[in-house]
């Protein structure tokens, strides 16, 4: 009620940022005769003159009206496609970091062109990223004309290669794809690719050892194209850089026998909301009896239970062409809402490899992660973020609290007229499915295409098996048949098509109607049932009636769908019962499609919470993240080698000091001797000394002395030397860091059961697991830079020859994984001492809340050291 009436004073806000954008797409229009006048030969000078006037003070808002033209007239006579005004405020928006909501159909790839250009020109780089190799590759090629006509150059990113689109023949304005380096590619002034090629990419180049071998710029400007897959549906899976482990695997095979022998409902139950499984007594029993453990819950068996846990979600949660498919005996992920395969991801935590125990297949080893990051974090690194969809208004209020990103819907350029017609719901499968056949044979022999969105292939075949049976032409489009996807998704409008496509299957690519086909009432959308997510919902629907053409949709449902039966069906049941529904007998009616939609809300809402969890956590490993590669960067940055030396000395002094003497009330002077003769390799000081900050002051002298006399002896392989000795020391601590706060977000679950914040638990030991981690990188490299000595044929550390001799020994993978709950793991507490200078009470807390240490991280140890 608030909101309508806050509407109603000071109107919507979709509406008061349309109007304010129509005066600039004026002045846009106002200019189009002035370019129209242009010959090629001008339009192509526009770029030079647009960065000369930015060089002489000017802001790219300032050039906006007519770089919008420029890039209009090129596209009129390069491409025949002349940009509409509502794609003018696209692109405006697209320009201002906002989200244009585009409805399908409404050209958004050409929308993009016109804020890639204008960002283009500062020449920092100006990003596409989209959801596949090949619209990544189709879109660069088919707008490289305007850009490369106006100067810029193109660059692909593609999993296999890198490329360049370049003039094939001007004349004719064919173009051609030319192979080159991953850097030229991100070297472009425009560059298109894949959100996980970008991803990976940033992971490698904090990776690499030599700046020369790092292939991206300075993130600067991106538009996320089906932003709402990438950003929201994709969020829960980061980016992972992985090496083998020597765990060994038989004991999956094992333990998957042991739960192969149990029988559901009396040993286990399942958890469908919350994809989990419980033991039950009789389960229990048999575990431990067949293991011949006396107690499973035991804290020496938290490994074992551990292995029970996944093999039990593998036989009870996951399923066979459903959540993954096997093919060439490997178990491959199918993703939830693409229904594409997504070779390379893996479950995490041995979940993956449950899986292929349950298959029967060859189990990969566990791989230990050397690199991560999420989606939300990389690209929140971006100076300024845009995104395009069809589909985002339901979870603008997501983008808006983790990306700062604003959703702002485009008009359509002529009037939805798209028939959505009433859910039918019955009360089972069975004669859903009967329903659904009667209605595509309906259409089929009306002539019309009709689209079948299904949420799994297991359901996508069962259509065509009965469609076969009706003898329907028809072309199935889902994991196992993605190959032809393009082709198959473009013939979807002609007349008698039958498509049946898992979710967003072909998600990108227009659906053109044949001839006569608008006639008969256009595209027919037929849903075989309710996606938990209604965004996932409107982009089916959005396949049907695009720019003003006709069309229809309509979702059939039953009892028996996942989401009715878990979330929603008892309320529905109710009402069908009391109105004496028959077998057979559909239902329509506005409560069914309120409580559909509540049910969809509920998923929503708990999807985002396992969404904002994911981030929260990340959240403090990103700081730890963005520390390491700050100080790698500078190591790796030669003229910086000098002052990253020094820090690390006066670091491990510092600490050394902390250890041995801020931490008594009698310093330990003999004790802080020794230690400076193990690590600095300096002659023992006198402790005869009134203050021990005198002792340390000689120390610091000392240490300098010895510091010089090092530079000395190693002259001018010093610096490469120290480089080697830190970014080895750096990524080896760094691999066994990233092991253990895997461990920590594990184990801190059960903190809760102890009235305790596991998340506050979890930032207090990350910074403290951190504090660690440093101060044994910079102890280290001093013990070792300090002890060594000159060889007779020393030679100068070559970083880019250890990187390649260390890629030709490790195999390491790029992965994607599903983050899971899984049970929670022990590890022994470790002794970590606190880097210094130490944290003030009234500093900021080095977690990142925002608040003072002594209200935030120091308040939780001042806590533990009461209990």
């Amino acid at each position: 009620m608030i909101k309508e009436l806050a509407k109603k004073l000071f109107g919507d806000f979709n509406q008061r940022y349309l109007k304010k954008v129509a005066g600039v797409v004026d002045k846009i229009n106002s200019l189009e005769a002035v370019f129209e006048r242009k010959s090629i030969e001008e339009l192509k000078t526009s770029t030079a003159e647009f960065r000369r006037r930015l060089e002489n003070g000017e802001s790219i808002d300032d050039l906006l009206p007519e770089a919008f033209a420029a890039v209009r007239e090129v596209s009129k006579r390069r491409m025949n496609m002349r940009h509409f005004d509502v794609q003018l405020i696209g692109g405006y928006a697209l320009h201002k970091g906002r989200i244009s909501e585009m409805k399908t159909g409404e050209g958004k790839t050409l929308v993009a062109t016109l804020a890639l250009y204008l960002n283009a020109l500062e020449g920092k780089g100006a990003h596409l990223v989209t959801v596949n190799d090949y619209l990544a590759r189709r879109d660069a090629q088919w707008m490289s004309p305007i850009y490369i006509t106006l100067g810029l150059s193109v660059g692909i990113i593609q999993h296999e290669a890198s490329s360049l689109v370049e003039w094939e023949n001007e004349d004719a304005l064919t173009t051609k794809i030319t192979p080159c380096t991953r850097k030229d590619a991100y070297a472009a002034d425009i560059t298109y690719g894949t959100n996980n090629e970008f991803g990976f990419d940033y992971l490698r180049d904090n990776m690499k050892l030599s700046v020369n071998d790092m292939s991206q710029r300075k993130l600067h400007y991106a538009i996320v194209d089906e932003v709402d897959s990438i950003l929201i549906d994709e969020a829960r899976t980061p980016l992972i850089i992985s090496g083998p482990t020597d765990i060994s695997t038989n004991v999956y095979y094992k333990i998957d026998e042991v739960i192969r022998q149990l029988a559901p409902e009396t040993s286990y139950k399942v958890d469908e909301k919350r994809r989990d499984v419980q033991l039950l007594d009789a389960g229990i029993n048999s575990i431990e009896k067949t293991l011949g453990l006396e107690n499973l819950f035991d804290v020496a068996n938290v490994d074992t239970l551990h292995y029970v846990n996944n093999s039990l979600k593998a036989h009870a949660v996951f399923k066979r062409d459903k959540d993954y498919v096997v093919e060439n005996g490997k178990v491959i992920i199918v993703d939830e809402f693409t229904g594409r395969l997504m070779p390379g991801r893996r479950y995490s935590d041995g979940q993956h490899q449950a899986i292929e125990a349950k298959e029967q297949v060859v189990i990969e080893n566990e791989n230990q992660t050397l690199a991560s990051i999420t989606f939300q974090n990389y690209f929140r690194m971006y100076a300024k973020l845009a995104g395009m969809t069809g589909t985002a208004a339901t979870e603008a209020g997501e983008f808006m609290q983790i990306y700062n990103l604003g959703v702002v819907s485009i008009p359509t350029h002529r009037k939805m007229v798209r028939n959505d017609r009433a859910d039918v719901i019955y009360k089972t499968a069975r004669e859903k499915y009967e329903a659904i056949i009667a209605e595509i044979e309906e259409m089929n022999k009306l002539g019309r295409p009709v689209l079948v969105g299904t949420s799994s292939i297991e359901k996508s075949e069962l259509v065509s098996k009965m469609l076969e049976k009706r003898k329907i032409k028809h072309e199935v489009l889902n994991a196992k048949h993605h190959e032809r996807e393009a082709q198959i998704v473009a013939l979807a409008g002609q007349k008698n098509a039958v498509t049946i496509a898992t979710n967003m299957a072909g998600r990108g690519t227009d659906i053109k109607l044949g001839e006569g086909v608008l006639d008969l009432g256009g595209l027919h959308i037929l849903g075989t049932e309710r996606n938990e997510s209604r965004r996932i919902d409107n982009q089916l629907r959005g396949r049907a009636g695009r720019q003003g053409d006709a069309g229809s949709s309509r979702f059939f449902l039953s009892l028996e769908d996942d989401l009715m039966r878990i979330f929603g069906s008892e309320k529905i049941s109710y009402i069908m019962n009391k109105l004496g529904m028959k077998d057979g007998e559909p239902i329509e009616h506005n409560i069914i499609s309120k409580a559909i939609e509540n049910a969809q809300k509920k998923v929503e809402a708990m999807n985002f919470e396992v969404r904002k969890y994911l981030l929260d956590y990340d959240n403090v490993m990103n700081q730890q993240r963005t520390i390491v590669y700050g100080l790698r960067n500078s190591i790796l940055n030669k003229e910086q080698v000098e002052e990253v030396a020094r820090e690390t000395i006066n670091n491990t002094l510092n600490s050394l000091y902390d250890e041995f003497v801020s931490a008594h009330e009698k310093p330990d002077l003999e004790g802080f001797n020794k230690a400076l003769k193990e690590t600095f390799a300096i002659d023992d000081i006198s402790t005869d000394v009134k203050k021990s900050e005198d002792f340390l002051n000689t120390a610091a002298q000392k240490i300098k002395e010895k510091f010089e006399a090092k530079k000395a002896e190693f002259g001018e392989h010093y610096r490469g030397l120290f480089s080697y000795l830190m970014i080895s020391m750096l990524d080896d601590k760094w691999k066994e860091h990233l092991l253990s706060m895997d461990h920590l977000r594990d184990s801190v679950r059960l903190r809760g059961y102890g009235q305790k914040d596991p998340l506050n638990e979890y930032k207090r030991e990350a910074f403290n697991l951190f504090a660690g981690l440093m101060d044994r990188v910079y102890s280290n490299t001093c013990r070792i830079l300090f002890n060594v000595r000159m060889g007779q044929k020393q030679e100068d550390v070559d970083l880019e020859k250890k990187e390649q001799e260390r890629q030709k020994t490790a195999k390491i993978s790029e992965e994607r994984r599903d983050v899971l709950s899984a049970a929670p793991k022990e590890e022994k507490a470790k002794p970590v001492r606190r880097v210094v200078p130490k944290v003030g009470r009234n500093d900021d807390c080095p977690c990142g809340s925002g608040k003072k240490y002594k209200k935030c991280c120091g308040q939780s140890e001042a806590d533990s050291e009461d209990v």
